[in-house]
């Protein structure tokens, strides 16, 4: 079961009809547990039920299905699963006629894990190929604790980490700190996987640079980015020079049009303009 969820532990007889009332249904830790320990989970008495001596942990916690318990299934309910609750659980079912007597018993193994954030992997900016370059992953909030691993995806080899930390929070769960140093190639493709195992969950985070013979990908990159910021200022020389001359155009074109208009004015003034042709 994942954590914080609610499991069913199984127990059931099928071989004939029961009546509640006959019966005695105890539900218990198998585990070796130290002297004085408290083992009851749940307990059911001749049709009802009865935790007097049920441990604290599980108060409010545990439920039978009373619709299944003439039918013989005396499954438990357990909310809200911790790591406290990993045990071995016994059910142990009594028939009380003439006699008291055990007609049934059951064992079941409760396993509980987590799942695990998805790794976050670091690496360096910029690198060059020789230098040793040093990555990082890390992933929380999981269990049991994982297995890390690298693998460099140019070849599909596995790399041995440089450093590994698995931190036991206080609720119970692990969190995982990995670097790997290695010397940089001309194609960084490195992979950080965490595996949990009980789950059958993989999750990886990869990093991925690619670079040049002749300098890194981010060098080159720069380059780029250089030559598109000249592109860029040149453009908007040559459109500042064409305004310019659009703006020196109309202004003349302005100029002409007063001074025609001005010379237009004393004709006037001597009726010129006011003559028949």
């Amino acid at each position: 079961s994942r954590l914080g969820e609610n499991v069913t532990l199984s127990c059931i007889y099928n071989e004939r009809a029961l009546q509640l009332k006959n019966l005695r249904v105890y539900w218990q830790i198998a585990d070796d547990p130290p002297p004085g320990r408290c083992l009851v989970v749940h307990a059911l008495i001749s049709g009802q039920d009865n935790n007097s001596n049920q441990c604290i942990n599980f108060k409010d916690r545990t439920k039978l299905f009373w619709d299944r318990l003439e039918n013989g299934d005396f499954s438990l309910l357990l909310l809200n699963v911790s790591q406290r609750d990993n045990h071995t659980y016994k059910c142990v079912v009594q028939e009380k006629t003439e006699i008291t007597r055990v007609i049934h018993q059951a064992e079941v193994v409760l396993s509980l894990a987590a799942s695990y954030s998805q790794p976050v992997l670091s690496g360096p900016i910029r690198n060059s190929t020789g230098e040793e370059v040093t990555f990082s992953c890390r992933s929380g909030n999981g269990y049991p604790m994982p297995k890390v691993y690298w693998i460099n995806r140019a070849n599909n080899s596995h790399l041995n980490p440089s450093k590994l930390d698995i931190h036991h929070n206080s609720d119970g769960t692990f969190s995982v700190f990995s670097t790997l140093t290695v010397t940089a190639t001309s194609n960084m493709q490195i992979e950080c996987f965490i595996e949990n195992e009980m789950l059958q969950e993989n999750l990886s985070a990869n990093y991925t640079q690619q670079k040049q013979s002749n300098g890194s990908g981010t060098e080159s990159d720069e380059k780029k980015g250089r030559g598109a910021q000249a592109v860029g200022i040149i453009s908007l020389v040559i459109l500042i020079g064409l305004l310019t001359v659009l703006i020196c155009w109309l202004w003349r074109r302005r100029s002409s049009k007063l001074l025609s208009y001005t010379d237009v004015l004393p004709r006037e003034d001597q009726g010129e303009l006011n003559s028949p042709a």
